[in-house]
């Protein structure tokens, strides 16, 4: 007699082997069912890169990274400066550099070789816990369970979990283990952040389409919209600073280095303040003008940024940064809250 029990797992394989999307760091279903395996660089970076980004915005830098530095190896050997130029604009800079650290670490301490276990790729520098799970299950095909926002969302609706995040993360942790299969995880975990992705939505998710709609439980309550439930943030604090941007008369820009530590870390930037609204001293005596402010959102607060420029240098070295020539400049090469601040110079400075 035919097991007329259901399989949410081969349910949602199924719908995975027509349905996967297409992504420049993936091995497909159909190619993986022909033996095909993951690159773990590839895997990894592109996990890196995710992080508190959409696909969308990883692709392009995603090509441009693995055209040119296509392996480990590669990227171990590149230029911090330039690996920072590349990373601009994807934001969470700490990534960048614990990108170079791993790398370097792959290299140096495992032959160019990423370790092919969840517990081993935890011990490398700038990996944590969801990244190590990403990569064994994606890369080696370990059963490791892999919880990102998507796979909380489709697991509190489908076990109508109701208690908010960030407190119901053991529990829908717990779910995602008991369903992570020993076959085939690697698709598996891909699969249930492309349902998360595009049919199990934030908002409308469209469950006329879903695999899973007959066991999920949010469905039949009507509540799935609902789900997760998210317990309310504080609102963010606001910090404030300066920067003070210089334009000699051959075209040269005033730029800096940021300090390793701390937010941009090691990005090329504007000579400034501290962020703490207590100002501090300009990189040379100058005739500064006001250009405007800048505004920008971190993860824990919002910054107000007076942008300051003036016209020339001085004949000695400032007190901040140096004079970089056109021709070695890329405004490209800037974080985007810095390259805001440079639109708004430049417009102060007639030329934008």
């Amino acid at each position: 007699m035919r097991d007329e029990r259901p399989d949410p797992t081969g349910d949602l394989l199924a719908w995975y082997d027509v349905q996967a999307r297409a992504m420049p760091w993936r091995v497909g279903p159909q190619d993986s069912a022909r033996g095909v395996r993951p690159d773990p660089y590839r895997v990894w970076l592109s996990e890196v890169m995710l992080q508190q980004t959409t696909v969308a915005a990883v692709r392009g830098y995603f090509l441009r990274f693995t055209d040119r530095w296509p392996d480990v190896a590669a990227l171990a050997a590149a230029p911090d400066a330039e690996v920072m130029a590349e990373w601009a604009g994807l934001g969470y800079y700490a990534r960048a550099r614990n990108l170079l650290a791993c790398a370097r670490a792959v290299v140096q301490d495992h032959g160019g070789r990423f370790p092919a276990t969840r517990d081993g790729l935890l011990a490398l520098p700038g990996i944590g816990p969801y990244t190590a799970a990403a990569i064994a299950a994606i890369a080696f095909d370990e059963a490791a369970v892999v919880v990102d926002g998507n796979v909380e969302r489709v697991m509190a609706r489908l076990h109508l979990v109701e208690t908010p995040l960030p407190l119901a993360k053991p529990e829908l942790i717990r779910l995602a283990t008991a369903m992570t299969p020993p076959h085939r995880p690697g698709d598996y975990a891909q699969a249930v952040m492309d349902l998360g992705a595009t049919i199990c939505t934030p908002r409308r998710p469209a469950c006329g389409l879903c695999p899973w709609r007959a066991p999920c439980r949010a469905r039949a309550e009507g509540v799935q919209a609902d789900l997760p439930r998210k317990l309310a943030k504080p609102p963010k604090p606001v910090r404030s600073g300066t920067v003070w941007i210089a334009r000699r008369n051959d075209g040269a820009w005033l730029l800096e280095t940021r300090p390793a530590r701390g937010l941009l870390g090691g990005m090329l930037g504007w000579p400034g303040s501290d962020w703490d609204g207590a100002g501090g001293p300009a990189p040379f005596a100058a005739d500064w003008r006001d250009a405007g402010e800048v505004r920008h959102t971190f993860t824990h607060f919002h910054l107000r940024l007076s942008v300051r420029v003036a016209r020339g240098g001085p004949h000695n070295t400032p007190l901040r940064g140096d004079f970089l020539p056109p021709a070695a400049f890329r405004p490209g090469d800037l974080p985007s809250l810095m390259q805001k601040a440079h639109s708004l110079a430049r417009a102060a400075l007639g030329e934008g």
